[in-house]
């Protein structure tokens, strides 16, 4: 049985950019750092990687075994859970760092959901409980 997904993965031009988005805007946890992945705690057991685009395209050796090749374009998507208490909380975190909020949603079950751009031009989504049946 499928438990969760375990991590994700963007693909960025900018690693040092990139790293400071996820890093300063959102809080999140740098798990290591390196010029061609950086993982991230995403919070409830989950890792965001970073990869630089085109870095992983030939796969990674390492001393426990290899990585198959993977890499991506175009803007992906990614959504994080959060608190409901905390959405206006987010809002004003991402007007006060300059980072302009794309569209905020009310959805049928009640949950909320606002979309940012990373540097790479992303969809990031912050949801609230309410927005899946699932969640």
């Amino acid at each position: 049985m499928v438990r969760r997904v375990l991590e994700t993965a963007l693909y960025v031009d900018d690693m040092a950019r990139a790293v400071a988005f996820y890093r300063d805007v959102l809080g999140l946890r740098p798990l290591a750092e390196d010029a061609r992945l950086t993982p991230f705690d995403a919070g409830g057991g989950t890792v965001l990687l970073l990869f630089l685009r085109g870095a992983t395209s030939g796969g990674i050796e390492f001393p426990g075994g290899r990585i198959p090749p993977h890499d991506g374009s175009g803007p992906a998507h990614i959504a994080f859970a959060v608190d409901a208490g905390e959405f206006e909380q987010w809002l004003a975190r991402f007007a006060a760092g300059g980072v302009e909020v794309e569209v905020v949603n009310t959805w049928g079950r009640g949950g909320r959901s606002a979309y940012v751009r990373d540097p790479d031009g992303h969809s990031v989504e912050l949801a609230t409980p309410g927005v899946w049946e699932t969640y």
